[in-house]
C-alpha cells in the first residue's frame, strides 16, 4: 500500500479522497490555487501545496505545477478525482513515466474511450449496442446528409473529443444540416482543439442510464449495477439515483453484461462508467465511457456497500478485488441531489461568502461537501459545492428522506439550487419514476422559470 498520495483536484471530491486516505492510513497531499487557500481540502490534508493563480489553466490544469508538487512532497501515487486532468491521458503518461502510480485506468484505455469515434468502433467489435449513425468520423456536410438520410431525422452531431454538452447539435431536417455541421465542427475545434465529429440518430425520449464497473490488474472485472441519470439540464446532471426505477430485472442483467463487455474490450482497470441511452421499450445503446470516478458514485456505494474510492486506491496498489460478481448484491434505493451555488431556476452562478451553513443529518443521510460557515465560494470553478445522498429500503422512503434532508439544509449568504430540489422531489411524475432526459427542461418551461 502507498505511504502518501497527492490529490490533483479540489472541492468535495478532494475531501472525499483525503478522508479515504486517512481511513487507509495513507498520508495525503492537497494542491490548491491561490483562490482556494482557505478551502476545506487544504485544511484536511496532511500537506498542502499552492500550484498557481485562481485560473484553472494556471493551477489545476497546470501539469508541470502538479508534478512539481508531487516531487516536492515525495508521494508514491496521484489521484486525479474527476474533472480537470482526470481523463487526460497525456497527464497519466507523465505521472507513470515520472515513477509515480496513476490511480486510474491505463492511458491506452483512456485514449480509446476518450475518442468517441474510436470508442464506437471498439464497442461494435465487442457486440455492445450502438445508436444508428456514422461508423466513424464524418468529414463534410455532403457525407453528413447521406448518413442522416440512412439513420433518419432527427440526428445529433457530436464532437469526437467532446463532453459536457459542448460540440453538439441536434438537427431535425436536411436543410438545417450543413449549417449545424459547420457550427459543430467550429465549436469542437475551439473547445477541444479537434474538429472531428460524428453523427447519430437522435433518440427523442430516452433515459440516461449508466453502469458502474470496477476492474483490477489481475483480470477481474465486475459491475455494480446501474444508475438513473436522466434528470439533467443542458447535459448537466442535477439528481441521480440507483437503481433506476425504470429498469426491470431482465433488462438490468442484459444492460450490466453489456457494461462489462464494453469495459473488457479495453482491458479496463479501476472505476469507470459505461453510459447508455435507453428507449421507452427498454432497448438501449452505448453513448460513451467515463474513465474516472463519477460525481454520482455515492448512490452506487450505498446500494452495494462497496467503497469505490477505496477500491480505486487498492487496485492501483496492485490488490485483487475482494469480491466476485456473485457476491455483489444491491440493497435498497439511493438518491443524490447536487447542491450548486447558483440561482435555482436561472442557473446563474452565485459565488460569495457563506454566512451560515448547517448540514442535514440523521439516519442514512450522507453529505459530501467542502464548505463551512465563513467559506468564500470562488467564482472561478464549477458551481457544485456539495451533494446530499440518502438511502432507504425503497424508492418512496428514500424520496421522503431526501425531502427531509433538503428541508434541514441551511446555506445563508449565497443563493443555491435548494428550491429546485424541493420542487423536483415533490413532482408527481418524478415520484412515479415517469421521466426521460428532457423532463427537467420541459418542466421548467411549463413553469415559466
Amino acid at each position: 500500500m502507498f505511504n502518501k498520495i497527492l490529490i490533483a483536484n479540489r472541492g468535495e471530491i478532494a475531501v472525499r479522497i483525503i478522508r479515504c486516505c486517512k481511513e487507509l492510513g495513507i498520508g495525503s497531499v492537497a494542491v490548491y490555487s491561490e483562490a482556494d487557500r482557505e478551502a476545506m481540502h487544504t485544511r484536511l490534508a496532511d500537506e498542502a501545496v499552492c500550484i498557481g493563480p485562481a485560473a484553472s489553466a494556471q493551477s489545476y490544469l497546470n501539469i508541470a505545477a502538479v508534478m512539481s508538487a508531487a516531487e516536492l512532497t515525495d508521494v508514491q501515487a496521484i489521484h486525479p478525482g474527476y474533472g480537470f486532468l482526470a481523463e487526460n491521458a497525456e497527464f497519466a503518461d507523465i505521472v507513470i513515466e515520472s515513477g509515480y502510480t496513476w490511480i486510474g485506468p491505463s492511458p491506452e484505455s483512456m485514449r480509446t474511450m476518450g475518442d468517441k469515434v474510436t470508442a464506437k468502433q471498439k464497442m461494435k467489435e465487442a457486440g455492445v449496442p450502438l445508436v444508428p449513425g456514422s461508423a466513424g468520423a464524418v468529414h463534410d456536410a455532403e457525407e453528413a446528409k447521406h448518413i442522416a438520410r440512412e439513420a433518419g431525422f432527427p440526428v445529433i452531431i457530436k464532437a469526437s473529443a467532446g463532453g459536457g454538452g459542448r460540440g453538439m447539435q441536434v438537427v431535425h431536417s436536411e436543410g438545417a444540416l450543413p449549417g449545424a455541421f459547420n457550427k459543430c465542427q467550429s465549436e469542437a475545434a475551439a473547445a477541444f482543439g479537434d474538429d472531428t465529429v460524428f453523427i447519430e440518430k437522435f433518440l427523442e425520449e430516452p433515459r440516461h442510464i449508466e453502469v458502474q464497473v470496477l476492474g483490477d490488474t489481475h483480470g477481474n472485472l465486475v459491475h455494480l449495477f446501474e444508475r438513473e441519470c436522466s434528470m439533467q439540464r443542458n447535459n448537466q446532471k442535477v439528481l441521480e439515483e440507483a437503481p433506476s426505477p425504470f429498469v426491470d430485472a431482465k433488462t438490468r442483467q442484459i444492460l450490466c453484461e453489456a457494461g462489462v463487455a464494453a469495459a473488457s474490450a479495453v482491458n479496463y482497470v479501476g472505476a469507470g462508467t459505461i453510459e447508455f441511452l435507453m428507449n421507452p421499450d427498454k432497448s438501449f445503446y452505448f453513448i460513451e465511457m467515463n474513465t474516472r470516478i463519477q460525481v454520482e458514485h455515492p448512490v452506487t456505494e450505498w446500494i452495494t456497500g462497496v467503497d469505490l474510492v477505496e477500491w480505486q486506491v487498492r487496485v492501483a496498489a496492485g490488490e485483487k478485488l475482494a469480491f466476485t460478481q456473485e457476491k455483489i448484491k444491491k440493497k435498497g434505493h439511493a438518491i443524490e441531489c447536487r447542491i450548486n451555488a447558483e440561482h435555482p431556476f436561472k442557473f446563474t452562478p452565485s459565488p460569495g461568502t457563506i454566512a451560515l451553513y448547517h448540514a442535514p443529518g440523521g439516519r442514512s443521510v450522507r453529505v459530501d461537501a467542502a464548505i463551512y460557515t465563513g467559506y468564500q465560494v470562488p467564482p472561478h470553478y464549477d458551481s457544485m459545492i456539495g451533494k446530499i445522498i440518502t438511502h432507504a429500503r425503497d424508492r418512496q422512503k428514500c424520496i421522503r428522506r431526501m425531502q427531509r434532508a433538503i428541508d434541514e439544509l441551511a446555506i445563508i449568504g449565497i443563493t443555491t439550487n435548494r428550491e429546485l430540489h424541493e420542487r423536483l422531489l415533490a413532482n408527481a411524475a418524478f415520484q412515479k419514476g415517469d421521466f426521460n432526459i428532457h423532463f427537467l427542461e420541459n418542466w421548467l418551461k411549463q413553469m415559466h422559470l
